[in-house]
């Protein structure tokens, strides 16, 4: 019978070093926001698969869809033999977009994958190729991908050159003394030094940074890339891989601005744990490439697609998002009830349940405080990840269904970790 020792030692084995892993133990089986490994043991989920199973593990509504697209058929390729599911899941992202204009979608099956055709939209759309984006952003590990993505451990080490015509400049993040002010300062230095303003297709940014640190961008920040898009012809995407699908009480981050992204990438939470991601905009901006232009084997496979309409059809009920801001405050509540005993708690932050936080004392980050917690969490039956450009900082991101007494039970477990850490 297989322990988690013998299946470490085969993992170390046959895969390679480049795929890391968080914890030692091995999944058996899940329900909503538990899971139990090959031994037996029972752990509380407050990682979801990196904010992949928003609406649960195995959540019923989303396995019968499932298993209804899989007595049909599981693959016939979209721009070979298409299908009703997927013009059906289109139509609704169209609609859950925020923003006045027609929208239009394309599927494919990563987040990455997303962020690779958003700039590829742009750069039809405009007859531009300049990118920008921010530091500590994340888009993925293909080379467009890591080339956008500010931060060079683990992602850009030792991968050679990045892709060209791809540029940074500061995210705003009061804990870090970045102010708004000085970040499109930045940004207008860059016009100024590097590259000119009709030479951009394209600025992308996460609306909340997910793996650069859970810092939601300021409502000016965003306001004012609108506008500098807007004067400049440049298209501005919004990287919702992370902070979309309900993870911070909407169905989009965006929503919280009251601000209309011309292209918006999604993923994770979108297929309820099946591989499938999204880029959804303007219409008049979709349209630019040429047929065949966007697409892949698999994109936007059916089984994929049934499990996200059913996604979209129990977020679709306020209710949901309601519940998930309220414990968002929960979670964020008793983080900040804890600075009294632990003064290297520098904030506490987050939207929705896409909450975070970190940890810095005279200055200094203290990641090992992180490592710290985690270690005892796992220890004490939780799942719990790291964020960050520095890795001193915890980020929370439980299945959204999670039931309340198991959330009150990780809530103790986190703060004994938080504590004993100190």
């Amino acid at each position: 019978m297989a322990n988690n020792a013998n299946l470490l030692e085969r993992r170390i084995d046959a895969i390679s070093r480049g795929v890391g892993f968080i914890t030692d133990f091995f999944a058996e089986r899940a329900e909503n926001a538990e899971i139990w490994d090959v031994e037996g043991r029972r752990f509380i989920d407050f990682g979801a698969g990196i904010g992949v199973c928003n609406t649960g593990h195995r959540n019923p509504q989303v396995t019968a869809a499932i298993e209804k697209q899989v007595a049909a058929f599981t693959h016939t390729c979209h721009q070979v033999t298409p299908y009703e599911n997927y013009v059906e899941l289109a139509e609704k992202l169209n609609k859950f977009v925020p923003g006045p204009s027609k929208k239009k979608t394309a599927f494919v099956s990563t987040g990455a994958e997303a962020v690779e055709n958003a700039i590829k939209i742009a750069r039809a759309h405009t007859g531009r190729t300049g990118v920008i984006a921010t530091n500590g952003g994340f888009h993925g590990r293909t080379f467009m991908g890591m080339s956008l993505t500010g931060k060079v451990m683990p992602y850009k080490a030792d991968f050679g050159s990045m892709m060209n015509d791809v540029y940074h400049f500061p995210f705003p993040n009061d804990v870090h003394g970045i102010s708004v002010e000085a970040s499109i300062k930045a940004l207008e230095n860059l016009f100024k030094s590097d590259i000119a303003p009709k030479n951009v297709a394209a600025i992308i940014f996460e609306p909340t940074q997910g793996e650069g640190g859970f810092y939601p961008a300021p409502q000016d920040f965003v306001e004012r890339i609108r506008a500098i898009c807007d004067e400049h012809g440049i298209v501005m995407i919004a990287d919702e891989v992370q902070s979309g699908f309900g993870r911070t009480g909407k169905f989009f981050a965006m929503e919280h601005y009251g601000v209309e992204a011309d292209l918006t990438t999604s993923a994770k939470g979108l297929g309820g744990g099946m591989p499938i991601s999204a880029v959804i905009g303007k219409a008049e901006i979709m349209d630019a490439p040429n047929p065949g232009g966007l697409g892949g084997t698999y994109a936007g496979n059916a089984v994929a697609v049934a499990a996200a309409n059913a996604v979209c059809d129990i977020m679709s009920d306020p209710a949901f998002h309601e519940r998930t801001t309220a414990l968002g405050e929960k979670l964020r509540a008793m983080l900040s009830a804890l600075k009294d005993d632990v003064p290297q708690i520098a904030d506490v932050r987050g939207q929705g349940l896409m909450v975070a936080v970190e940890f810095i004392e005279d200055g200094n980050p203290r990641a090992d405080m992180v490592a710290s917690a985690i270690k005892f969490a796992k220890e004490n039956g939780l799942i719990l990840l790291s964020c960050g450009v520095y890795g001193n900082c915890i980020r929370f991101l439980p299945p959204l269904t999670i039931q309340d007494e198991v959330f009150d039970e990780a809530l103790n477990i986190i703060a004994a970790a938080i504590k004993q850490a100190a």
